[in-house]
């Protein structure tokens, strides 16, 4: 009788599952994956080394392309780090804004994983959606650094500049008429806050009706409930962070545990899982969602409330004002020394870390006195999660496999970097 053998194929990287650049192996026993083996090395960004090479400063854009759902995300771990071997205060505002686009950018990075872990597993309608949404959040982020995505707008001591007094508006052309400009627009007559205020409250229910077509959906369920379960010992032994680790139902977030900037001031709760399956960790993500949207509304009242400087008055560390540029001849050699030698950070090493979209995001950044850093290390969360696939997926449908993958919230800038 012929010897019954399992046999191995790729999943991806041209899978529509395997988002762009991922390849795995599988071993497989029929339709059943006995093993997968995940290869990276499709995308090598080589961010790390391209530091060494580049001033503090300039190192800035390149966190955006990190993870490039979560953009501001990376860049808050990287200049906290800086902040923290140079001793440099923030000022409150700064911090209260620094807040409020984190939870802006989980609230992107969460659409952009609903969307597509939905599509992944078979349903249209929430992706364009979710992608609705997206447009708001991405205009509040051209409003304040001119880019949608890659904003470059967390610098060293604080942010690039303070929020915008007046929201842009769209123009009349040949598919919008006047009509349709009075409605696109209403909601853009005040300033950046105004904006997203009314977004805050519009929120909600979107997440309803994104709760509507899924939560008690029964393919949904059938796709999630009891696939890739993570015991709490285990998500703790494979270096799981973030919803990975909350949905096995650890209640571990760093906004709470290790607080940084203003987050001891918000008021907000740490959603956790039971079971540790995808549908645990969908359902982690839905309330971060309304948490996100909780802490968004309480930096929004005090942001009001309290003007002030928005980065540090040392133009050793930051640029001056435009104005004082202009008129004060030390100010201008101040700039010109800030974006071509750039600052020197003290001797010494340092380690970062933020409550990322996705887990825990971490910078460890070494100095030797120089005006580069002499060593950088990412910690990315995506990359502990993806090594522990091969755990998750075994016993698994080459199906299930998918549902996994949308569950992880892989992207590869930061896994791959």
């Amino acid at each position: 009788m012929a010897e019954i053998r399992n046999y191995t194929m790729n999943f991806g990287p041209q899978h529509p599952a395997a988002h762009g650049v991922l390849r795995l192996v599988l071993e497989l026993d029929g339709e059943v994956i006995e093993r997968a083996d995940p290869h990276i090395g499709l995308l090598h960004r080589a961010t790390e080394k391209l530091a060494e090479h580049r001033t503090f400063l300039q190192t800035v854009p390149y966190m955006d392309r990190l993870d490039y759902v979560s953009m501001m995300a990376n860049e808050h771990a990287y200049v906290m780090a800086i902040e923290k071997l140079m001793g440099v205060v923030v000022p409150v505002r700064a911090q209260y804004i620094r807040v409020m686009f984190d939870e802006i950018t989980r609230i992107l990075n969460h659409l952009l994983w609903l969307g597509a872990h939905a599509l992944d597993v078979g349903a249209m309608s929430v992706f364009l959606y979710a992608f609705r949404e997206r447009e708001d959040l991405f205009d509040c982020y051209e409003a304040v650094s001119g880019a949608r995505m890659h904003a470059a707008y967390y610098r060293p001591g604080g942010v690039y500049r303070d929020l915008p007094e007046h929201m842009p508006q769209y123009e009349a052309s040949k598919i919008h008429d006047a009509k349709d400009m009075k409605r696109m627009n209403a909601n853009r007559q005040g300033s950046l806050l105004d904006f997203i205020e009314d977004f805050t409250n519009r929120f909600p229910g979107y997440v309803d009706e994104y709760e509507t077509l899924l939560t008690d959906n029964r393919i949904w369920k059938q796709r999630t409930v009891d696939i890739g379960i993570v015991t709490p010992e285990r998500a703790l032994a494979l270096g799981m962070t973030g919803p990975m680790l909350r949905g096995s139902g650890i209640e571990w977030d760093l906004r709470k545990k290790q607080p940084y900037e203003v987050y001891e001031h918000m008021d907000f709760d740490i959603p956790v899982g039971t079971n540790g399956d995808c549908y645990d960790r969908y359902l982690v993500r839905m309330q971060e969602f309304r948490e996100s949207n909780r802490i968004i509304k309480q930096c929004i009242a005090w942001l009001r409330a309290n003007p002030g400087p928005v980065i540090s008055d040392s133009y050793k560390v930051a640029p001056p004002s435009r104005a004082t540029m202009k008129h004060d001849m030390e100010a201008l050699i101040h700039h010109f020394k800030l974006f071509t030698e750039g600052f020197h950070v003290p001797e010494g090493e340092a380690y970062a870390a933020v409550e990322h979209p996705k887990g825990e995001f971490g910078i460890y950044l070494i100095s030797d006195g120089a005006n580069k850093p002499y060593r950088l290390k990412i910690r990315a969360p995506g990359f502990a999660h993806l090594a522990a696939l091969d755990e998750m997926t075994r016993g698994h449908m080459i199906a299930d496999l998918v549902a996994i993958i949308g569950t992880q919230d892989i992207v590869f800038g930061e896994i791959d970097r």
